[in-house]
């Protein structure tokens, strides 16, 4: 199998584990770590025997596929270069900071016929992925995502940081317009919104109540979904699915009883998962998992939502 050359934009905390991702597959050969900062990019290419540059644009011509991992304002500029200098893209969520940003992305990838992946790293997830079956009409779903404060998320509100990720995956589910959007929330910690709360409505009938916080004391990632059929809860951070069906049998009369399905799944490495079907997506030239226009799709509703907010004063 010929190995794919690919090289890593952006040296810090999280594009380190995407460097020696791409390090340890067979079909990647790590070419080169980036980081402005070049004593950053050197201390991970050291790691990984291979070479630290500066600039991005030195790439051109060198690789076949980079991951995008810098600070969220920089994300057009960086992964429209790439996209036009023919490079297929792995771009670390959200995809843009603005609506105008992603539609030229999701435009220069159909352009350039290149592969836009984005990297909401949750649709990788061991439970998420066994939800491909089980799916079928939800009608009502609720989410929480609540974390501790991190700096490194500090820069974008808790929209953009954290509940994108379920946003794009209710979205995912659901697979009808937004009819309807209210939003409620408070800053805490940083001077944006740390907590916030938000209902929506689909054309579908379906509504979904989702919960995101960066001002806990404690993790949690849970989803809960309900069908005509079944009733599914989603630990994200155990790595474990509920599933409870009506059985034949009845608990009272003329209602049926409910039989329970637990499942519990490997850790597993989610970002491994992501970079390899990003490859594999390159070398087959097929659709990723997480396209720019899924990217384009959750920062839209982020940012409807994040507008909302900052319509309503944030003490």
């Amino acid at each position: 199998m010929q190995k794919l050359n690919t090289a890593v934009v952006g040296a810090g905390y999280l594009g380190r584990f995407h460097a020696h991702k791409y390090a340890m597959l067979p079909e990647s050969r790590l070419v080169a770590v980036c980081d402005i900062d070049i004593d950053t990019a050197r201390a991970v290419a050291e790691e990984l025997d291979t070479e630290a540059i500066a600039e991005y644009r030195d790439l051109a011509g060198r690789v076949d596929a980079v991951s995008i991992v810098v600070p969220t304002r920089q994300h057009h500029a960086v992964a429209k270069w790439f996209l036009e200098n023919g490079i297929h893209v792995l771009l670390e969520k959200p995809i843009t900071t603005t609506v105008f940003e992603a539609r030229e992305l999701v435009a220069a990838a159909r352009r350039w016929d290149r592969i836009l992946q984005v990297g909401h790293l949750e649709r990788f997830n061991p439970a998420i992925l066994a939800l491909e079956k089980l799916i079928t009409r939800p009608r009502f779903i609720e989410s929480h995502r609540l974390a501790p404060f991190n700096p490194r998320g500090a820069d974008v509100n808790v929209i953009l940081d954290l509940m994108i990720h379920d946003i794009d995956i209710i979205l995912d589910m659901v697979r009808s317009p937004v009819r309807r959007i209210d939003a409620n929330g408070v800053a805490v910690l940083s001077r944006d919104v740390d907590i916030a709360n938000v209902r929506i409505q689909f054309e579908n009938g379906c509504v979904a109540n989702v919960t995101a916080s960066r001002a806990s004391v404690k993790q949690e990632r849970k989803m809960r979904l309900f069908q005509p059929d079944s009733y599914i809860a989603i630990d994200f951070q155990n790595k474990k699915l509920e599933i409870c069906r009506k059985g034949d049998a009845e608990q009272f009369p003329g209602v049926a009883a409910i039989e329970s399905e637990q499942r519990a799944f490997e850790q597993g490495d989610a970002l491994l998962s992501e970079i390899t079907s990003f490859l594999d997506a390159v070398r087959h030239n097929r659709r990723p998992v997480v396209s720019g226009e899924d990217g384009l799709r959750a920062l839209e509703t982020a940012l409807t939502i994040s507008d909302k907010l900052q319509k309503e004063p944030v003490r």
